[in-house]
């Protein structure tokens, strides 16, 4: 049997890029049980959308496929920021007005990241410094002793597709909800990460929901962008926020891998 050299697949929320990859293999796929697969080119857990399968020989092409650009629908929350930059992260929150003229705010802020910009891997990444990933150096408490690495992206465009309001119990409870879809993690092997650090992130979403000092309502901007290899929207959607005219924190509400470079 001849093997086609990849597969693009959906990545749901909640999967892991390997638990996606096996589900494929085992639901849809069992002739390749014995054959080599890797992806490339990662999705946070979560990000859904489109991830990049190699089969066979093909996984031994693995770098080749790492610089491909991506497309990404991904949302933002404004108001309410986090360590990781998106939802499953240790939460800050604070009391504010919505923004002016917000959509004219948006729509400069993009034109402003478009083009060539070198921006800072999250901490909660897996990017390497001194062969260990970031987030190691993070949940450890060192990263005072390490210089954070950034990176040069090219943002060929970047669109503020629409806004909406949600109440602040419907934010938290959509938060609860995509962060519940993550399977327990048991393995001792992860104990530092205490299974995404969930009860204390759950314990912040359920703050922010009781607390009556905080908005009854929150702003979500849409947006699509279309990158180079290894952008993160998490670190955009952290940087939108931070560039309002009153900067706010905020977080990647969602984030979908729409399209891959064409492969060839």
């Amino acid at each position: 049997m001849e093997l086609p050299r990849y597969a693009v697949i959906e990545k749901a929320v909640g999967e892991t890029p390997l638990a996606a990859m096996e589900s494929w293999r085992l639901m849809q796929n069992p002739e390749y049980f014995d054959v080599p697969l890797t992806y490339a080119g990662r999705l946070d857990p979560m990000a859904s959308g489109k991830l990049l399968v190699l089969i066979g020989e093909e996984c031994q092409k693995k770098d080749q496929y790492l610089a491909l650009d991506k497309t990404y629908e991904f949302s933002v929350l404004f108001g309410i920021g986090s360590d990781t930059h998106d939802v499953l992260g240790r939460l800050e929150s604070v009391v504010f007005s919505e923004p002016d003229n917000l959509q004219e705010q948006l729509t400069q802020i993009c034109s402003d990241l478009t083009g060539e910009v070198e921006l800072t891997y999250p901490h909660f990444s897996s990017r390497t410094v001194q062969g260990k990933p970031l987030y190691l150096w993070t949940l450890e408490g060192r990263l005072a002793e390490i210089d954070i690495p950034t990176k040069k992206s090219t943002i060929y465009s970047l669109t503020p597709d629409s806004i909406e309001t949600k109440s602040r119990t419907d934010v938290c409870d959509i938060a609860r909800a995509k962060i519940d879809t993550i399977p327990e993690v048991t393995e001792v092997s992860k104990d530092l990460g205490k299974n995404f650090r969930r009860t204390d992130v759950r314990a912040d979403w359920d703050q922010i929901k009781s607390d009556d000092s905080l908005p009854e309502q929150y702003t979500i901007a849409h947006f699509t962008c279309h990158a180079s290899s290894g952008t993160y929207m998490r670190t955009l959607a952290k940087l939108i926020g931070e560039r309002l005219n009153q900067p706010l924190p905020s977080l990647a509400w969602s984030i979908h891998r729409t399209e891959l470079e064409e492969l060839n």
